[in-house]
């Protein structure tokens, strides 16, 4: 007699649901809900474009530095990562790598984006490499940038840009009659950034060139990117974000700030005046307080991605640039400074709503207890504990993150998952956190832990998947 239990098969209908009643809450409740992207990385320009790609490489390899970390490791050569290869020897060097990413969130990633859209299952290995390639490639004319956001069902997209960006491919987009809003976020780090006076100096001409206007002062300064801070929620801005190693709180005197901001701006015989550490946490930590302001004035949402350590390869830092796969987990002390700087705001009744995404596991319960210091019963949520954010969007990161969060505050209350990303086929992120948690709450019904009541359970899934966000943001 085989005593042997059949192994289910891979990235089946019921890929990381384990009990029965996990598989009706995906199937019946979680499955079929819409989709809003409240922070990614999508080029804007591509959905005004209605982008197509020529073949499966552009569409998934370009840009992408989770997987040419992975293929590094595995020992491929940076040109085909970001070299000079053509996309089929990156495609084919990426299969090569894949069925050595077992375990890694890439490996189920990568299969669920084959999957979904393009229904392949096939295990992407050197021996299947070139038959999914052209399999992918022919669907490619019918799979433009809009018709992937209409595919997944997204409702909303909010992209990451600059205070200086014009946002002309935002009004090209909303001018279209696309069914999808695609609306910008206020992302102001190089605002503030005076590590590097020159480019932030650099910068500062750049805010006076895009609004027509003469920067000597401060002050001059503040109104300028204060105008930019309009022009954004005119163009339908909700969200401002920040990429912070840890939030800034340094206590500061505002006369003192406007002397660093003249140091700054002064032409020195000897080189650009430097800061000191403690001036340069000064200014810093008052921009903070001037854009969280001004996102509580408008009833925007301002969110902190909080403990990136980046750029730690200098040598590639230097050949590569930026976002190209040298980045990794910081340990920041987070607590002290984050209950400064939102207490500080709270206690003047100018708090905005805020989430707040930690990238070091270590911090999880921080932030979980952090965030229900200043929850005033004035917005169902006002304080998020942000979804599991870059190295932390896979399964074992993403179940740390709503234990944390059902712990230590109302997971039913939680806004769920964004992408993070810069492909357009990284919804099916949506799909792996869905089934994450149907499998966490269907477990904690079959042991008892939770009322048998699917219906209720499953109308709390449907709001943390979309009708929380929808809510929370006023979409």
């Amino acid at each position: 007699m085989n005593t042997h239990l059949q192994s289910p098969a891979f990235l089946s209908d019921d890929f990381l649901l384990q009990t029965e009643t996990a598989r009706r809450l995906y199937h019946e409740y979680a499955q079929a809900m819409p989709i809003i992207d409240y922070h990614c990385h999508l080029p804007p320009d591509q959905i005004a474009a209605d982008r197509q790609f020529e073949n499966m490489t552009q569409l998934w390899l370009y840009g992408d530095h989770y997987k040419w970390r992975a293929m590094r490791t595995h020992g491929i050569s940076e040109r085909y990562c970001t070299g000079d290869a053509s996309d089929w020897e990156k495609f084919e060097k990426w299969a090569e790598t894949v069925p050595y990413t077992v375990r890694n969130p890439l490996y189920h990633w990568s299969h669920l984006e084959l999957k979904n859209p393009f229904g392949l299952t096939d295990v992407l290995s050197p021996e299947t490499a070139q038959s999914v390639y052209d399999t992918c490639n022919e669907q490619l004319p019918n799979l433009s940038t809009r018709t992937l956001l209409r595919h997944f069902d997204v409702r909303v997209v909010c992209t990451t840009d600059d205070p200086t960006d014009s946002l002309e491919y935002h009004r090209t987009i909303a001018k279209s009659g696309f069914s999808v809003k695609v609306l910008p976020t206020f992302r102001p780090d190089k605002a503030m950034a005076v590590d590097d006076p020159r480019a932030f100096r650099a910068y500062v001409r750049k805010v006076a060139e895009v609004t027509n206007r003469d920067i000597r002062t401060l002050d001059e300064y503040l109104d300028a990117l204060k105008s930019r801070h309009d022009y954004f929620a005119g163009m339908g801005c909700r969200l401002s974000d920040h990429g912070l190693e840890t939030v800034y709180a340094e206590p500061y005197l505002e006369n003192e700030i406007k002397i660093i901001f003249d140091n700054l701006m002064l032409n020195w015989s000897d080189g650009l005046h430097v800061l000191s550490p403690k001036d340069n946490l000064k200014f810093k930590s008052f921009m903070l307080v001037q854009f969280a302001e001004w996102d509580h004035e408008k009833g925007w949402t301002q969110q902190f991605h909080l403990g990136a350590l980046r750029n730690n390869n200098l040598r590639q830092l230097r050949t590569l640039g930026p976002d190209t796969g040298w980045d990794s987990i910081g340990d920041f002390p987070q607590a002290v400074a984050l209950s400064r700087f939102l207490g500080e705001l709270d206690n003047r009744n100018k708090l905005a709503k805020t989430i707040l995404y930690n990238l070091n596991p270590a911090d999880n319960e921080v932030i979980a207890t952090m965030v229900g210091n200043f929850n005033d019963g004035s917005v169902r949520g006002k304080i998020q504990f942000g979804s599991g954010w870059w190295f932390l969007d896979q399964k074992d990161g993403m179940e740390k993150q709503i234990n944390a969060l059902s712990n230590m505050g109302l997971l039913s209350a939680f806004v769920g998952m964004l992408t993070d990303s810069r492909s357009f086929v990284s919804y099916s992120r949506h799909e792996y956190f869905r089934r994450i948690l149907c499998n966490l709450f269907g477990n904690d019904i079959e042991n008892g832990e939770l009322p048998n009541d699917v219906n209720w359970i499953g109308q709390i899934v449907q709001d943390i998947c979309y009708r929380n966000a929808e809510q929370y943001f006023g979409f």
